[in-house]
């Protein structure tokens, strides 16, 4: 099968791993950047270009469609989202369509879909400025959540527990707008809804990291990870548990709620990662994006419930239903967690001595490199990489992927 992959701004070198593990199930994968490095993947296989436009990435896109003839598009990336769904309408390749990506992109219009559609969802306020923001809080009581509509990894996002609080948050989180990486790396020339900052009311209890599939109007479970975080202000969704702690009926509770909003959005067809938090016993919806989690996600559905969010991205890509199956765990306790370091420019990354050997971690990548600025709270939200061990509990899991952890080495300058 021959498939294309799009960003319209390249982030990096995040998704190569996925664009290698598309390879290993058998695609003949494609990329097409907007703005991007040369040689970034293979030769004759790789383009840019040379800009971020809509029209721009079409006409570049059609042009190479005419020459290899691809059975599909996709990416993994939430900025590319509403670009991906664009150039597949315009090629007439299968896509979740524009609307719906615009919907499952912007915060606001999700929330908003959410709320017509009936989709268990937290209370939220569009807040054009401080004053507002303030208003929102005293109405919907603190603690409350203040977060970018087109945000991405938890950058911008931060618990607010007081009026004092938001008016100290509320203009960082304001010119961090302009700035956002995932702002950045957005395509142009697609409206792509209110760029500005959401209100939220606050879920007080656990959350779960879903990787689901839907197709015409089925919606399946293919995973569920617990997020065991402990939480301060900011959210770096840095440590996560399989199997989930959740009961059978608790997960069908999830699969309904997720179903709802998937309905909501607008997605007939697709691969869909989902964040869930009960709050009084219910699960309500954080977020439904359009394609598969990041991190170490799909490692964690195949390793924890025998499910491959990159292999059903595949198949939905080229208008085929995916293997889909009931949620059925493996009983294989793992931990995961987000590998993180100092704000600075990297100068050095050193790993353990360990790294890559057999039995040792499952997963392991790092997707920063020497010459990358990272960001921390309040100013972004960078990350190192990702890890995850596998063992016979839960706590020797961790324990194994602390220790990890500990001794990776990390150098940064100012």
């Amino acid at each position: 099968m021959k498939l294309l992959a799009l960003e319209a701004r390249q982030n990096g070198t995040y998704y190569h791993s996925r664009y290698r593990q598309v390879e290993e199930f058998g695609g003949d994968l494609h990329v097409l950047n907007g703005i991007g490095e040369p040689d970034y993947w293979a030769p004759g296989r790789y383009r840019i270009a040379g800009s971020q436009h809509i029209d721009d990435l079409v006409a570049a896109a059609r042009s190479w469609h005419e020459e290899e003839r691809f059975d599909g598009i996709l990416t993994f990336s939430e900025s590319a989202v509403v670009a991906v769904a664009a150039v597949a309408e315009a090629l007439g390749l299968p896509g979740i369509g524009l609307e719906a990506a615009r919907t499952s992109r912007n915060k606001l219009l999700m929330r908003r879909a959410h709320a017509a559609g009936g989709a268990p969802h937290p209370d939220f306020r569009f807040v054009p400025d401080l004053a507002a923001a303030l208003r929102a809080g005293e109405d919907l009581g603190y603690p409350v959540i203040l977060k970018p509509t087109l945000g991405a990894a938890s950058n911008y996002v931060f618990r607010i527990d007081s009026a004092d609080d938001m008016a100290r948050r509320f203009p960082q989180a304001e010119a961090g707008l302009a700035g956002m990486t995932w702002s950045a790396m957005e395509v142009r020339g697609v409206d792509l809804g209110p760029h500005g900052l959401l209100v939220e009311s606050f879920l007080n209890g656990r959350e779960m990291q879903i990787e689901a599939a839907v197709w015409d109007g089925e919606v399946f479970l293919g995973s569920v990870v617990d997020r065991i975080t402990v939480e301060g202000g900011t959210f770096d969704d840095d440590v996560h548990r399989a199997p989930t702690s959740l009961g059978t009926d608790e997960v069908e509770q999830v699969r309904l709620a997720v179903a709802a909003g998937i309905r909501a959005q607008g997605i007939r067809r697709g691969v869909v990662h989902a964040e869930v938090r009960f709050h009084d016993g219910r699960p309500h919806l954080l977020e439904i994006a359009a394609r598969p989690g990041g991190g170490d996600l799909d490692s964690f559905a195949r390793v924890t419930a025998g499910h491959c969010p990159i292999r059903a991205l595949m198949a939905a890509a080229r208008g085929e239903r995916p293997a889909l199956r009931p949620f059925t765990p493996t009983g294989v306790h793992i931990a995961g967690m987000v590998l993180l370091c100092a704000a600075g420019r990297i100068e050095e990354i050193e790993l353990p001595e360990t790294a890559g050997e057999p039995g040792k971690e499952f997963f392991v990548k790092i997707t920063a490199r020497p010459g990358d600025l990272i960001r921390r709270p309040p100013e972004g939200n960078n990350i190192l990489g990702f890890l995850g061990c596998a063992d016979s509990s839960f706590e020797e899991a961790m324990r194994r992927a602390t220790e990890f952890a500990d001794n990776v080495r990390v150098r940064v300058g100012r």
